[in-house]
């Protein structure tokens, strides 16, 4: 079990149960170590399994732990549903391509973020061109830098932080924290000033297993957002893209299509002003592929709470010790905030999660480029 927490499963476990269930369903797998190491010292990899005809011409892609505390929920779903397509047949000239961590390190370690404090989310841009000029963000940094987790210091900056949500209204710092930020990398959302070790293997995993095939539906795993123990199915992009009638055909009114820009608001909880999603750099990467990109995004607790809590964390990597007492009551929180223990929340999400996966799968033999 997890070395942070005795009855919670941690990376280890999460990647050997992913093995096994892959291995069961006859998956050829191939891994890409991720050059650190977790706070165990145990190895970290992105893993890679592909189910059916080496040929296929359609895919369904799961991708898990963009966010890497994120990638309980989908490593789990990914395991479960690889166990249950044990002994069945995938529909003909269809293929399911399961990325499984693909930020390992932020699993490991319990963050959201990278072991560069880098939201991949916000990395996956073109870094040959003028990265995005977030100036609104260098009047809030401040309230990301303090020393102090409690104390005097720490009394103030959130006397000021909590003038700022009167001043701007909730969504309204929001909209400038979460929109991403490319000059403080010790701030959060931090996009980074180049490509990521995540950006890199999951461009290499996606040119050699996609760029050739027909039609793909892929599924970006997320939680923290939204309503409690609802997932919502959403695409995430900057325009409207040439699949997007067949996207919404298929899911009807379930699916949500949320277009980012700089002034652009939403209220599911997902920043709507940010650039560098991971749907957005699939469909650039992959133009001859009648791609649908999704996201499943599962709601857990008020967007205030969650964020309290990405602030003590983000405190605890700048200023603290992830394993002492406190690093670990810290670490506790942050994992509640993105995967409940609460059974019921896993049960639901998941139970969801199998039920779009099911449609998707079924649906793509009709679906054509």
């Amino acid at each position: 079990m997890s070395q942070f927490f005795p009855e919670q499963p941690g990376y280890r476990q999460l990647r050997e149960r992913f093995l096994k269930a892959a291995s069961g369903v006859g998956a050829a797998l191939s891994e890409y170590p991720h050059p650190l190491q977790g706070p165990f010292g145990e190895a970290l990899f992105t893993d890679v399994a592909w189910i059916g005809a080496p040929d296929a011409s359609k895919v369904l892609v799961a991708l898990s732990g963009t966010h890497g505390v994120e990638g309980y929920y989908g490593s789990n779903c990914q395991s479960r549903w690889l166990e249950s397509l044990k002994g069945r047949t995938l529909p003909e000239g269809v293929a399911v391509l399961m990325i499984h961590l693909i930020n390992p390190w932020g699993t490991a370690w319990m963050r959201r973020v990278n072991e560069d404090n880098l939201d991949q989310n916000r990395n996956y841009l073109d870094f040959s061109q003028p990265l995005p000029d977030n100036r609104a963000y260098h009047d809030v940094h401040a309230f990301y830098s303090c020393e102090q987790l409690r104390g005097p210091q720490r009394d103030q900056v959130d006397a000021r932080f909590n003038a700022a949500v009167a001043q701007r209204g909730w969504s309204g710092l929001m909209s400038v924290v979460e929109a991403g930020q490319y000059a403080f990398a010790d701030g959060l959302f931090y996009g980074g000033t180049g490509p990521s070790w995540s950006n890199r293997t999951l461009r290499a995993i996606v040119d050699k297993h996609l760029s050739g095939v027909e039609v793909a539906a892929c599924f970006d795993l997320h939680t923290g957002a939204g309503d409690y123990g609802h997932p919502m199915l959403m695409s995430i992009v900057e325009s409207a893209y040439p699949a997007l009638a067949d996207a919404q055909a298929l899911f009807g009114p379930w699916l949500f299509t949320l277009i980012t820009g700089a002034n652009q608001v939403s209220e599911t909880g997902v920043a709507a002003t940010s650039t560098g999603y991971t749907s957005q750099m699939l469909l650039d990467a992959l133009p001859g592929v009648h791609l649908m990109p999704f996201v499943i995004e599962c709601g857990t607790y008020a967007g205030e709470i969650v964020h309290g809590h990405l602030r003590d964390d983000h405190w605890l990597h700048l200023h603290g010790d992830p394993l002492d007492a406190t690093g670990r009551a810290i670490k506790q929180g942050l994992l509640e905030q993105f995967y409940p223990a609460d059974p019921d929340w896993q049960e639901v999400v998941w139970v969801r999660t199998r039920q779009i996966w099911e449609k998707a799968l079924a649906a793509l033999p009709g679906i054509a480029r």
